[in-house]
């Protein structure tokens, strides 16, 4: 089941749970952004993890995306 999270259990039997739908709500501010967040949803859980909880997502969707706002 689809649960809308990345779940990490450690050895010591300890739990973390990462809301990527959050996630997305907080960072993500284009469709570009989006879809690469759950492109490493899928396959790279534990890099999104990572980045989540040890890194910085914001610094690392600006250097992967290529988005540029339309002109108003």
């Amino acid at each position: 089941m689809d649960t809308g999270c990345v779940e990490l259990r450690y050895a010591d039997g300890s739990m973390y749970s990462v809301d990527c739908t959050a996630v997305e709500n907080e960072l993500a501010r284009n469709m570009s952004e989006r879809s690469e967040l759950d492109y490493l949803i899928y396959n790279d859980p534990i890099g999104y993890a990572d980045l989540v909880l040890n890194g910085d997502l914001e610094a690392y969707l600006r250097n992967v995306t290529d988005y540029k706002p339309l002109d108003s």
